[in-house]
């Protein structure tokens, strides 16, 4: 650690990467002391998920002042400028989301959507999750991300006969094939701006990674949820949604734009497996049938396709939002005070810089504005949208603290230096490192809720590591992002959203639990392709421009 008369001009903190007895081994178990708190606290101890991040972050301030010496001001200013990061733009995005899932609900789209659900698929649970958890769930992840996918899409299973935790923990397990490229791709972009890599090439490679998990994911969850029997007697739709989503994820971002890839595959998957559906019909099974309300088994009239409404508006708002820049009128960049500059990475040799990037018009805003258009469609009247922010807030406001404590957790762990003793301590695993390197996302993502997050946090330090294992630095750029999605099922921030519209509040170590496992085994699979991609098959990784 540099000595304080030797620090450049402005630096109050030097960040120490082996400050426990100078061992790389034991500062690498002390800085994960604060994830592995968090961990018990949901998985073993069955906590809350605002008490886990909240012990968690305790134990990281405790740890990054009392071993790491970062000044007390300076670690609490972290956990700040993470908290702000938290409020905008996520839970901005998150909040105005599930208001327009409220509005839907409220003008009766919701239950339209529902209705006509049960009109045009089949009888059975198991193919329902196909194109409600895993199709209609990765468009929204394209469109808008952070957990809300995840609320809103268990709702609606909720509302076709899943018990909760049943529709969460499928939900979530399906999330993890659009997240890479979610919110139109800003987590690429990301990584491209941390790697100084061109996002196109990256885009390419993580579209060379997870669809074989986008392939595989119908059999997985179709397995846990039916057994082996409902693969084999479900196979063909299962190829259909699988194939299509991996097909046209793989095309879309190796040879049109990653960053329509989630739109675009899950829009085909959507398409495509309902259309299969409508021609191909299981083999009936009483064990899997519809749980229909009262309400629903009188009715005999289908309803027409309104309640696709809100979600088409949505869908076509945020992408011409997009499209059109809109985001970027009255774009502030914000240097947080006392934060920026004040930090000096050791393992870069560089100042931090600490920058809050504040958009008013950003994504959350162009939900918003959906929001108010489908009320106004709806003739939804003034009280009772004021009604359903309302409600909204009800739902949000523990996700919002939980998701507030873990982002701080880790912004403190970046501007102390313990994700840096973390991600050396990874890196020394030398020839292994393929191996493990998915791991690093997996961390990052399941601290910050965020794929984005996590490439800007361990992307750069993907690359410092394969060069110097002569590994190559695009593949293992890609893998932080693979990895960080294999992460999000299990993310205390995802989780939180998840359980806003549910009645499982305060019962998120449950969820994290149901999980927990399948998360590590993907992530082990995502691991051994890596490792395969880097040896043996090393044609499937493209070439950075002018190489």
């Amino acid at each position: 650690m540099m000595t304080p008369s030797a620090l450049p001009a402005g630096i109050v903190f030097a960040q120490p990467l082996t400050p426990v007895g100078g061992s790389l081994l034991l500062s690498f178990l002390v800085a994960g002391v604060p994830i592995a708190v968090a961990l018990i606290m949901l998985g073993v101890l069955r906590r809350p998920a605002w008490q886990a991040s909240l012990v968690g972050l305790v134990t990281g301030l405790l740890i990054a002042v009392g071993v790491w010496g970062m000044p007390a001001g300076l670690a609490f200013n972290a956990v700040g400028a993470g908290m702000a990061l938290a409020l905008v733009p996520v839970m901005w995005i998150v909040f105005n989301a599930l208001l327009l899932y409220n509005v839907a609900v409220k003008s009766g789209r919701f239950e339209q959507f529902r209705q006509w659900m049960l009109d045009h698929l089949p009888d059975d649970r198991r193919l329902v999750l196909l194109v409600v958890a895993f199709s209609f769930g990765c468009l929204l992840e394209g469109i808008a991300g952070f957990g809300t996918p995840v609320a809103i899409t268990s709702a609606l299973l909720i509302g076709l006969g899943f018990p909760a935790l049943e529709a969460l923990t499928y939900t979530l397990i399906f999330n993890t094939a659009p997240v890479a490229f979610g919110a139109l791709g800003v987590p690429i972009t990301v990584l491209g701006a941390v790697t100084s890599m061109h996002p196109d090439t990256l885009g390419a490679m993580v579209g060379r990674q997870l669809p074989f998990f986008a392939f595989l994911l119908p059999f997985y969850v179709v397995g846990m949820y039916g057994g082996l029997k409902s693969i084999g007697k479900l196979w063909p739709a299962l190829v259909v949604s699988g194939g299509s989503f991996a097909l046209t994820q793989f095309a879309t971002s190796n040879y049109i734009s990653y960053q329509l890839t989630d739109v675009l595959a899950s829009l085909v998957s959507l398409i495509v497996t309902v259309v299969f559906l409508k021609t191909w019909k299981p083999e009936p099974d009483p064990a899997f049938a519809v749980v229909r309300t009262q309400a629903a088994a009188k009715g005999t009239a289908r309803v027409g396709y309104g309640g696709w409404m809100p979600w088409v508006v949505v869908s076509v708002i945020v992408i011409v939002w997009i499209n059109l820049k809109v985001f970027a009128i009255g774009d502030t960049k914000v240097l947080w005070p006392g934060l920026n500059k004040a930090v000096f990475i050791t393992l870069y040799q560089k100042p931090y810089v600490a920058l809050w990037d504040f958009q008013p018009l950003g994504t959350g805003t162009a939900i918003l504005l959906s929001a108010i258009i489908v009320a106004a469609w709806t003739r939804t009247g003034v009280g009772a949208f004021l009604g359903c922010v309302g409600r909204t807030w009800v739902q949000t406001r523990i996700a919002i603290a939980t998701v507030m404590m873990i982002v701080g957790l880790a912004f403190l762990l970046n501007y102390s230096g313990m994700s840096y003793t973390l991600g050396m301590g990874v890196a020394s695993t030398g020839a292994l490192f393929p191996l493990v390197s998915a791991f690093l996302g997996w961390i990052a993502v399941f601290l910050s809720g965020s794929d984005t997050s996590g490439n800007a946090l361990f992307g750069n330090l993907q690359v410092v590591a394969a060069h110097q294992l002569n590994l190559n630095p695009v593949l293992m750029a890609a893998t932080n992002s693979s990895g960080g999605v294999m992460g999000k099922m299990i993310s205390p921030q995802n989780i939180a959203t998840g359980v806003s519209t549910t009645d499982l509040k305060g019962k998120e170590g449950v969820v994290f639990a149901r999980t927990f496992w399948h998360s590590v085994l993907l992530t082990v699979l995502l691991g051994i392709l890596v490792a395969l991609q880097q040896h043996w098959l090393t044609w499937m990784i493209p070439a950075l421009p002018g190489k």
